[in-house]
């Protein structure tokens, strides 16, 4: 992560991450919603993109995957903005199974590792693994409460990186 070279930006920068970390951890629903929602307009934004890219393509199947892919995405896109809360639901179970995949993958690191991280890459895959298994395990009871407290928490581990990280240096 940069992190701003002035003291005093650093401190706003952790100072807006904690503040909208603590929002996000008091407010689950409505911070897991929006995230929803602005996932299907990035979505959208996706489909449009790949509809525009039609034009460049040169050949008949070219310009069929495309336009499959565009209407996908669009489609997607809008199913999300129309239905945020069974959206929310399904990617719950998506994170769920993306960490418990993240957890697997950095255990698998830490056994093959050798480095003197080691043990922290270890205790980062079990707890990313066991947090994956609970959301798994947990759902569709934790959907409309776990992305919300996920973002949260992970912003507020963003600031706490941001004002532990060395300054860079003036060069």
């Amino acid at each position: 992560m940069a992190a701003p070279s002035s003291p005093a930006l650093r401190w706003l920068t952790a100072g807006l991450l904690l503040a909208a970390a603590g929002l996000a951890i008091a407010l689950p629903f409505v911070s897991a919603t929006l995230l929803t929602i602005a996932i299907g307009g990035v979505a959208i934004a996706a489909g449009l993109s790949q509809g525009l890219r039609l034009t460049g393509e040169a050949d008949l199947k070219g310009k069929l995957f495309r336009l499959l892919s565009a209407l996908l995405y669009a489609g997607g896109g809008i199913y999300i903005l129309l239905y945020p809360l069974a959206s929310e639901v399904s990617l719950t179970l998506f994170v769920g199974f993306l960490l418990a995949f993240q957890g697997v993958m950095e255990l698998a690191a830490a056994a093959a590792g050798q480095g003197p991280a080691r043990s922290l890459v270890l205790l980062d895959g079990i707890v990313t693994t066991v947090l994956g298994g609970m959301l798994i395990a947990e759902w569709p009871s934790d959907s409309l409460w776990a992305i919300g407290t996920l973002l949260g928490i992970g912003l507020a581990f963003s600031a706490i990186n941001l004002l532990t990280t060395p300054s860079p240096q003036a060069g």
